[in-house]
């Protein structure tokens, strides 16, 4: 794996949808990455107060979704670490795998990144991978706040990237699912399948 640049798309992934898929494809493309990996949270920072699918199948979903994209794949790594699923954690155990020569690129929105001080360990984070923002209309990143926190490691680390705008969210397609509507080209056609067949959300 020496010498690749690797995106990272973390989440819940509660379910997957079109909108990841999408993203993560626009930035693979535009960025010139070898890969991208789904790793979906096994305990996220952001919901331990919150009831959300097992991550198996969070897992087994993510699978459905990426695995007719050969520059995709979902890996289990955080669901094979114990505690609370820390981004950092994950980027310093990928980072110790994959060598010093291969480049971490972390894709998330900007609202994500502007939160990014109040993250476990953000120094060490930026250091070991970059970020790149997902940047949408009506969402900018606060660069003063982010350079007064992480110094000039903002500007070399944090990358900017509009991608196309697709109104999906987790949310959204679980509310729709408990209200018996339609899900159809939201999630892919084998991820709406497994909804169907575990009887997730309902």
């Amino acid at each position: 794996m020496a010498g690749q640049s690797i995106g990272i798309m973390g989440g819940t992934f509660d379910p997957i949808h079109n909108g990841h898929l999408l993203t993560a494809e626009y930035v693979r493309d535009a960025c010139g990455l070898e890969k991208i990996m789904f790793i979906p949270a096994a305990n996220s920072p952001f919901k331990l107060d919150q009831k959300v699918v097992p991550a198996e199948k969070r897992l087994a979903m993510t699978r459905l979704a990426v695995e007719d994209n050969p520059y995709f794949e979902a890996s289990d790594i955080e669901l094979r670490r114990a505690g609370v699923s820390y981004t950092s954690d994950t980027i310093h155990e990928l980072r110790r795998r994959c060598g010093k020569d291969t480049v971490l690129y972390f894709i998330t929105g900007a609202d994500a990144i502007n939160e990014l001080p109040a993250w476990h360990e953000p120094k060490r984070l930026l250091e070991e991978c970059h970020f790149i923002a997902a940047t949408r209309q009506g969402t900018a990143l606060a660069l003063p706040h982010l350079r007064d926190f992480f110094g000039s490691l903002c500007d070399e680390h944090i990358h900017q990237l509009t991608t196309p705008e697709l109104e999906i969210s987790s949310t959204v397609i679980r509310q729709r699912i408990r209200e018996g509507r339609s899900i159809r080209y939201m999630v892919p056609s084998s991820v709406e399948e497994y909804i169907r067949k575990e009887g997730l959300y309902r």
